[in-house]
């Protein structure tokens, strides 16, 4: 069917009402995408679009369905609401050829009836090891929609820097960022997560505690066990949990909802926690024995508190494995448990006992792992292992950009187009993804979407992520070495 830029665009079931608001914009930047060339067009391609709720809330249980259906003359989509039209755009931006003449989409007429596999299906990005500017970051949520991706979670904050600036506690981010200029203030994080969520991407907000905290240290010292042994976090002082209900408060809205991050699910990181700065304190090691506990049972009652802080604000929890490991069914019930580490069988376990899991097993979908090609993270199941009755259990994945070695230099190249291989694991039915040979086509012609749309992507068939093309070639062209 031949298409070009005039499409006639009309809005619901009757064709009258005029389009408004996100629904608009998400129709103009696809087309921008799209027609890149200029062409004379003498289309008279008709697009109608049914979505029964479009301003539907960003949540884990939103309906992401759609169907779409292109005829010898016109396109429909009906979706029950707006983030099944955003995923309907990107099928049709992807069914549309350019044959250095004019535009068509071929083999029509078709039907498309899809949903994805998971509610959760993120990239996480780490800004504390390295500071990534707003722009970049905006960059990065264009991507993710590109491979239907859903969720951006933020790891704002490490031991390295603190570049937040909290307006409670702002030398949290004066103190602890890397230089007056690598912070971001209220406003660029409000308008981050308006940008994603016009998308159709919830932006999860990790602030990591009680360890990989070091830098809140600068700023607020009463809060870390002394001056040259900064973390964990302090647990004996009312003082560091007043600071982390003041900086959730600002984060979240506080029992009001209002607040910077609208998404109702906030990690809390709770992950590699060496507890020898607690036994060395004087103070600490005299509060534990009042207590009547050592630092395993302090180590819990940090991440029970921080919890607790987190749900009077309204906000559901993730926690990177170990809490699971340490602390088992003692945790929460509805704690929501992060899988990480190298051939981990904590979903198994977690599931079984009825914890919702996210799985992100770092041997196969660790994006700073260089090494790890495509085919591996493309052929991981995050529910291997888990029984059927309990795989509803597994919210879905990400792939994990840590920070070390990664800037706004070299982000997108690290993350794509590796990512793409996780994304369609998420999206696809298990069935139909089973071995990365039967994907090979599908994984280069995206890259090469990517590159065209001014993504940095990675040349597809690298066997090392991020290098760069080994000489003169046509995109599909590329070829192992």
């Amino acid at each position: 069917m031949p298409i070009g830029p005039d499409v006639k665009a009309c809005w619901g079931p009757d064709c009258i009402n005029l389009p408004v608001g996100d629904i608009q914009d998400a129709w103009d930047r696809t087309t921008s995408l799209i027609f890149e060339h200029s062409v004379s067009s003498s289309s008279s391609t008709s697009l109608t679009v049914t979505i029964d709720d479009p301003s539907a809330s960003l949540n884990l249980s939103a309906d992401e369905s759609y169907i779409l259906t292109v005829s010898s003359s016109a396109i429909s989509i009906s979706s029950p609401t707006q983030l099944g039209y955003y995923h309907a755009l990107q099928t049709l931006s992807q069914l549309i050829i350019f044959d250095g003449t004019s535009y068509s989409i071929p083999n029509t007429p078709l039907t498309i009836s899809d949903s994805p596999r998971f509610s959760h299906r993120g990239i996480l990005v780490d800004s504390a090891r390295h500071y990534e500017p707003i722009p970049t970051l905006r960059r990065v949520i264009d991507s993710l929609t590109y491979a239907k991706l859903n969720v951006l979670h933020w790891h704002l904050v490490d031991t390295q820097s603190f570049p937040f600036v909290s307006p409670t506690y702002p030398d949290l981010g004066r103190m602890g960022s890397f230089s007056e200029q690598e912070r971001y203030t209220e406003g660029d994080v409000t308008d981050l997560v308006e940008y994603a969520r016009k998308r159709g991407v919830r932006v999860m907000v990790e602030i990591d505690t009680p360890g990989h905290a070091g830098s809140w240290c600068s700023g607020y010292p009463e809060v870390c066990p002394s001056a040259s042994c900064t973390q964990p976090l302090d647990p004996s002082t009312n003082a560091t949990f007043d600071l982390i209900s003041g900086l959730f408060k600002d984060l979240t809205g506080g029992e009001r909802g209002k607040g910077i991050f609208k998404d109702d699910v906030m990690h809390l990181g709770g992950d590699e926690v060496d507890t020898s700065c607690w036994s060395e304190s004087e103070e600490i090691a005299e509060w534990m024995e009042g207590r009547g506990i050592d630092v395993e049972g302090a180590y819990g009652y940090f991440i029970g508190r921080v919890q607790e802080i987190a749900h009077t604000m309204g906000r559901e929890v993730v926690g990177w494995e170990e809490i699971w490991n340490h602390f088992k069914t003692d945790l929460d019930p509805t704690t929501i448990v992060h899988v990480w580490l190298p051939g981990s069988e904590v979903g198994k376990e977690a599931t079984q006992a009825g914890y919702r899991v996210i799985w992100s097993r770092s041997d196969v979908w660790y994006l700073d792992w260089l090494k790890t090609t495509w085919e591996k993270m493309y052929e991981a199941e995050p529910t291997e292992g888990i029984a059927e009755g309990d795989q509803h259990l597994v919210l879905g994945g990400e792939g994990c950009m840590w920070g070390e070695t990664v800037d706004t230099s070299d982000i997108l190249q690290t993350i794509w187009p590796r990512g793409a291989a996780i994304a369609e694991r998420l999206w696809s039915d298990k069935e139909k993804t089973k071995e990365a040979k039967d994907a090979e086509g599908r994984y280069k012609e995206f890259r090469c979407l990517l590159t065209g749309r001014g993504i940095e992507a990675a040349p597809s068939m690298n066997r090392i992520g991020r290098d760069a093309p080994k000489g003169p070639g046509g995109c599909l062209e590329q070829r192992r070495e």
